[in-house]
């Protein structure tokens, strides 16, 4: 089993969803890192040692930073604040997220600059080695001074007093030989600055953005097949003129898949056909927009992933400690609200190639892609859904980041909404995802229906692993089954595998 080894620096996307979504993947500290956190812990305990007034050290915090706490309460005040900041209401986080936000505050952490001890740090890496994630709850995070609410509840099952899988995470922690975390000076506050469970939702949002991405253009190449759309608007010669990269990418995509299509050569001369409509003509140029907003947020978010987010600092080889204000979200906000928007659209204008397959009078297909129409109603209903989904997320990509209420007194005045914006772009995902299946199942469908004439070998492959869920339809039988085994398909990314991207 490969082992992760986290230095705060070089953690990717494609790494954190690796861990994430495996639950046996394991991770370790480099010993750079183990080196970096203990010069920093030391750091803290000298300090301490001369009775330093520090924020969060020897202080109480936010509005009470300026009462100072006695030396005997030091180890009180960290546990206070763990379990008077454990205030999130809601559904639980999926263990996706939880996962992915304990590996992103362990990296952190391992950059050195936090005074956490190596001991603390290394019970965080037990729990996720031993897949133990804690019961976090996911309301109740405003995006500044970190993701406070969530980040307690994660330390909050760390020191004994909160839950994993809905058992109290102290009798969980000992059957697992780790003893609860009893918190030393700095090291709660530590543990919840920080902007991990937006960060957690971004980065693996990204990451099934770009399969999404892939799988529009797969989608799109094979509706465009199916409603005998031509394939002159993606020559690369038109592309060299708007040199966008992800617009070049695309039209690219869109060629090789179409390349070899018997449907295409049966139409090529005297269709009367000058130009198709937007929803097909103009998929580079949508499709490659939202590519290239992935990846402007992919680089945004990779900065966030390998940085130090709490407050205050520690800067061990100067002495010296600053008060700041890394923890506030506003750089994920803006970015994850600009990526639900981007992949929002990859969801609109597929569900206008989904209705142009099932409207007669724009495809020139079967009505509804059914051959027994009327007694049967075929995939009508499937465009409805698809439908739904995208006036849901017109909603949802309002952005969260144009939105601010001060919180602790007007301490906090200005805060990001980061977290909204992250959970708001998993649901769009969720939606995306949905709208494209709906679409492959369709265009699959309408492909069958014109033969003995085949589509490229690419996309007859795509063709090929939809029925292996779901075969061709005939009769009426419910969709909800077959949309949910393409959605299925499209998620593991076989249909991106299948079309050999």
């Amino acid at each position: 089993m490969t082992t992760l080894h986290l230095d705060g620096s070089s953690l990717t996307i494609d790494d954190l969803a690796r861990l994430a979504t495996n639950p046996d993947s394991q991770i370790a500290l480099t010993d750079d890192a183990r080196k970096a956190v203990a010069r920093s812990r030391e750091a803290v305990d000298r300090w301490q040692a001369e009775d330093r007034v520090i924020y969060g050290l020897t202080t109480g915090f936010g509005e009470f930073a300026n009462v100072r706490i006695p030396p005997s309460q030091l180890e009180e005040l960290q546990e206070n604040l763990i379990i008077s900041h454990s205030a999130g209401m809601g559904p639980l986080l999926p263990d996706v997220i939880v996962r992915a936000m304990m590996i992103l505050r362990i990296n952190a952490l391992a950059k050195g600059y936090s005074g956490i001890r190596l001991s603390t740090l290394d019970t965080m890496v037990d729990m996720v080695n031993a897949n133990l994630l804690p019961d976090v709850p996911s309301l109740g995070s405003v995006g500044s001074s970190g993701d406070l609410a969530p980040l307690s509840h994660l330390a909050l099952a760390l020191i004994g007093r909160g839950m994993i899988g809905g058992r109290p995470s102290a009798d969980v922690l000992r059957e697992h030989g780790l003893e609860p975390v009893r918190l030393a000076a700095k090291e709660g506050l530590a543990l919840i600055n920080g902007t991990q469970m937006m960060c957690a939702y971004g980065a693996l949002s990204v990451h099934r953005a770009r399969m999404l991405a892939e799988t529009a253009d797969v989608a799109g190449a094979l509706s465009c097949d199916a409603l005998r759309g031509t394939d002159n608007a993606f020559d690369a010669r038109l592309h060299a003129l708007r040199p966008h990269a992800g617009q070049q990418t695309s039209a690219s995509r869109l060629r090789d898949l179409l390349r070899g299509s018997a449907i295409r050569e049966s139409h090529r001369e005297g269709d009367g056909k000058v130009q198709d409509a937007y929803s097909l003509r103009c998929m580079p140029q949508v499709h490659g927009a939202s590519r290239d907003t992935i990846d402007y947020v992919a680089r945004i978010v990779e900065c966030e992933m390998n940085s130090v987010t709490d407050n205050p600092l520690i800067f061990p080889d100067d002495d010296v400690h600053i008060e700041g204000g890394n923890f506030h979200g506003q750089p994920l906000a803006l970015v994850l609200d600009f990526l639900a928007i981007a992949m929002a659209e990859l969801a609109n204008i597929s569900e206008r190639r989904t209705e142009r397959m099932v409207n007669h009078a724009l495809g020139g297909l079967p009505r509804f892609l059914t051959p027994n129409g009327g007694l049967h109603s075929g995939m009508m209903i499937a465009q409805y859904t698809a439908a739904a989904m995208v006036s849901e997320n017109k909603v949802l990509t309002h952005p969260a980041s144009v939105d601010s209420i001060p919180t602790s007194a007007n301490q906090e005045d200005h805060n990001s909404m980061g977290s909204i914006a992250a959970r708001k772009l998993w649901s769009v995902v969720d939606n995306v995802e949905r709208v494209l299946a709906i679409e492959v199942l369709c265009a699959a469908q309408g492909v069958d229906l014109l033969r003995p004439l085949y589509t490229s070998d690419r996309l007859e492959n795509v063709v090929a692993a939809v029925r292996t869920k779901v075969p061709f339809s005939t009769h009426d039988r419910i969709l909800y089954h077959d949309m949910e085994a393409v959605r299925q398909l499209v998620a593991d990314g076989r249909i991106v595998a299948a079309a050999g991207l």
